[in-house]
């Protein structure tokens, strides 16, 4: 009988394990991850870039954990040796129209409690010397590591715990009973107190299986990247982002360096057609049938039909793709770039066709649901394993919290 079993060994799912030893110092924690490694999926495939929360509505679990997070991650990476850099961001209006937008966006990060400034074309140039822009936001506590390593620094801490990390493990069905929750695996049932579904991907498949109806299904969206060929990474000195394009849910292609040294340009957003597909050839009849019989992605899809046609262009001529990044830096050109790894973004999406803008996490019996986690999650990671735990009732013979 454990007291915890986590679902999912992404970033997350590990942050909630480190959170649990924090605040209860003698639990017996299970972590069942189904594929061979922790991660693999989302984390696993993440640009790597520490967010600031410029972006998220103030107020929201997104520009406050994020605005933490990246303080929390920093001070992480310090304390134990893992390479990141604080190299800051700009994000660029390459067009009079995009000024105002700019301005808004400045308007926000003040509002969000963020430290930025606005810059005009000198300045920018001075730190992107590249970059085709008329004004740009310096942010300057954005920052680069690889969220591999800090899962894995993760898991270490979970295991030095005493805490167990279950491989190759698929969960199949969870029973709530009065105080306890059963877990049904391809390797066997475990008990616990209580169940935190972290599974990402598959949050609400495992929500479902512990019989919640949540008015959401995770829609997966492929982020396509490109990589700068080595002679071209001095073009990219750090983070470009373009403004953002009101109109459309995602940060468009921007540019991004990332620990090691490369480059890499993107993403797009296209929908995946299995949850897990890196590849345009990927394709998964259960998943794909799941969101073509969702009401709620065809009322997505009317609303950003044309955005939608953009983002699919891109991703089948590369011509497109580079037209987009020379928005940003016109000296980029087709033979510069080669294909990178692509992610699959978990995007909550409900019935009404509106996507779940924030994170969300609901509570059940025996069992607490991170129902929506996308970007900036990892960035957050620290500060939403913190605020999953703290839901959490004291049990009785855990009554010796640890502050």
């Amino acid at each position: 009988m454990y007291d915890f079993i986590i679902v999912g060994g992404g970033i997350v799912g590990l942050s909630v394990g480190m959170a649990l030893y924090e605040r209860f110092e003698h639990a017996k924690v299970l972590l069942i991850e189904k594929e061979p490694q922790v991660a693999l999926h989302q984390t696993g495939h993440n640009s790597g870039v520490i967010h600031s929360g410029i972006y998220y509505k103030p107020g929201s679990f997104k520009a406050q954990f994020a605005r933490e997070g990246s303080q929390s991650m920093t001070a992480f990476c310090k304390k134990h040796n893992i390479e990141h850099d604080i190299c800051g961001k700009v994000i660029v209006a390459t067009k009079k129209e995009e000024l105002n937008l700019l301005n808004n966006l400045y308007e926000r990060s003040t509002e969000n409690q963020l430290k930025t400034r606005l810059i005009d074309q000198d300045e920018l140039m001075e730190i992107e010397p590249h970059v085709n822009g008329l004004a740009a936001i310096h942010v300057p506590v954005a920052g680069i590591v690889n969220y591999k390593q800090v899962s894995e620094k993760f898991a270490e801490i979970i295991q030095n715990h005493g805490g167990t990390i279950q491989l190759g493990t698929k969960v199949e069905k969870v029973t709530e009973a009065k105080d306890e929750v059963m877990v049904e695996t391809d390797k066997g049932t475990f008990r616990a107190r209580l169940m935190i579904n972290c599974a990402g991907l598959h949050s609400d498949r495992v929500a479902m299986a512990s019989g919640y109806k949540t008015d959401m299904k995770i829609v997966p969206f492929r982020g396509e990247y490109y990589k700068l060929k080595p002679e071209k990474r001095h073009l990219v000195k750090n983070l470009i982002y373009p403004v953002p394009n009101p109109d459309f849910p995602f940060l468009g292609v921007h540019f991004t360096r990332m620990i090691g040294g490369e480059v890499e340009a993107g993403p797009n957003a296209v929908l995946s057609f299995k949850r897990e597909g890196y590849r345009k050839t990927d394709f998964s009849v259960k998943d794909f049938a799941e969101v073509m019989g969702y009401s709620g992605f065809w009322k997505l899809a009317s609303r950003y039909m044309k955005e939608g046609m953009n983002e699919m262009a891109r991703s089948f001529s590369k011509a497109r793709f580079v037209e987009s990044l020379q928005t940003l830096i016109p000296e980029i050109q087709e033979s510069d770039l080669v294909p990178a790894p692509a992610g699959v973004r978990a995007q909550a999406l409900t019935s009404d066709g509106k996507l779940v803008d924030d994170f969300h996490i609901i509570a059940g019996k025996q069992t607490i649901h991170v129902c929506n986690a996308p970007s900036p999650a990892a960035t957050a990671s620290i500060e939403i394993g913190k605020e999953v735990v703290s839901r959490i009732p004291v049990p009785s013979h855990l009554s010796k919290v640890i502050i």
